[in-house]
């Protein structure tokens, strides 16, 4: 991404953002490990009404154009009962969506012909492991993988743009390669990866090192040269590895000599898909929490990002525009206003670091992100070497 479409960006998402996720519901029948929700069977008291969401939908519309997408979540937001009327009064006025729904007995075929004629066309589902026994043990349902790779099958061939979420934690980390072959057998083209962040359930489940996740970005970068679309979550850092990849201010081949676990990842990419495509260009955008995204939560409150628990008002009182415009805190942010190395590093702008992260470590939203090789926290921790275990 260039300097120009960075500033570009920031500027517009001074004025709205880019996405609105909204949990419309906790209610989920998985049981997920790392769960940012800690989601549950069913509603939780509290969730916004209909009536209410559609205020919220009728504000996201009146914003500027093109208005903000909102990403339809929870829980699992096929457990709202009114998902469709909502989706159609959102729709009427001209709100644009995307769902990302749990694999459970409720994303049916029948249900997603439905949503197909409502004009839903992008859905994200979430793939874990490479096998049965790390998926299903971080979704704690037993025959979730199978369930999964399924609906990837049954979503492409109804039409729908699909994107798979995978949160990258020691558990999985380097399953990455064969999650990746995965993916292309069955022609998922767009790839997101969440870099854990030890909130919700997630605070019992280990994040990855910041070498790690170092070498994960690189192999990232990697992948988009095999034609995929990556994106990550609460890893922004990636977006300057891609550009010091690009730029060659640092090759693949230097990272390799300093990084036996990078040289692995590499390696199973090459050893496990096929011939390389196009490479994509960079879908990347500069946002952060609070930066081109907010979130709003099942009873109203608005945060920064779903990993970020810190409560900034609730548009049952204030609208979400003015929110998002006007809360210092996110006005801070956004002006970049950070600590340490993140408020010094040269590629603020295009990175700026997790604030969601920051905050779980150290309770300041402008607080350094300890997940990136640069900062003074992740060099006092010193490189932990990852267990290599073979393929």
């Amino acid at each position: 991404m260039s300097e120009r479409s960075v500033q570009f960006n920031l500027a517009r998402y001074d004025d709205l953002p880019h996405l609105v996720f909204w949990e419309t519901t906790k209610a989920c029948g998985l049981a997920c490990r790392h769960c940012r929700a800690s989601a549950q069977l069913g509603p939780a008291p509290g969730e916004l009404s209909f009536e209410e969401g559609g205020r919220l939908l009728d504000e996201i519309a009146a914003m500027a154009h093109p208005a903000p997408i909102v990403i339809l979540t929870g829980g699992d937001c096929l457990r709202r009962r009114d998902l469709e009327d909502l989706i159609d009064y959102g729709r009427a006025r001209g709100v644009r969506f995307a769902l990302s729904p749990s694999v459970t007995d409720e994303l049916s075929r029948q249900r997603l012909a439905g949503l197909y004629e409502r004009g839903i066309r992008a859905v994200s589902i979430s793939l874990d492991g490479d096998n049965p026994e790390t998926h299903d043990g971080i979704r704690g349902v037993p025959g979730h993988f199978e369930r999964t790779l399924a609906a990837l099958d049954t979503l492409n061939e109804m039409g729908f743009r699909v994107q798979v979420n995978t949160t990258v934690m020691r558990k999985n980390v380097e399953q990455l390669p064969r999650i990746a072959q995965l993916l292309e057998t069955h022609d998922i083209r767009t790839w997101e990866v969440f870099f854990l962040i030890g909130v919700g359930r997630g605070a019992e489940l280990d994040e990855v090192t910041p070498d790690v996740a170092e070498d994960v970005c690189h192999f990232l970068v990697d992948v988009t040269e095999r034609g995929m679309t990556v994106r990550t979550v609460e890893a922004p850092f990636f977006r300057r590895v891609q550009a010091e990849r690009r730029s060659g201010r640092v090759s693949a081949e230097s990272r390799a000599a300093q990084s036996a676990f990078y040289q692995q990842l590499r390696g199973g990419l090459s050893e496990l898909t096929a011939a390389p495509r196009p490479a994509t260009a960079s879908h990347s955008l500069a946002t952060g929490d609070g930066r081109g995204i907010i979130f709003v939560g099942h009873n109203g409150e608005v945060y920064a990002s779903g990993f970020l628990p810190v409560s900034l008002g609730n548009v049952r009182d204030t609208s979400l525009a003015d929110i998002y415009r006007h809360h210092p805190e996110l006005t801070r942010l956004r002006r970049g206003e950070l600590e340490a190395e993140c408020g010094r590093c040269e590629d603020r702008q295009l990175c700026g670091g997790s604030r969601a992260r920051a905050h779980a470590r150290f309770g300041r939203l402008g607080a350094e992100d300890p997940a990136c090789v640069r900062t003074e926290s992740a060099r006092a921790r010193g490189r932990t070497t990852l267990r290599i275990i073979s393929a």
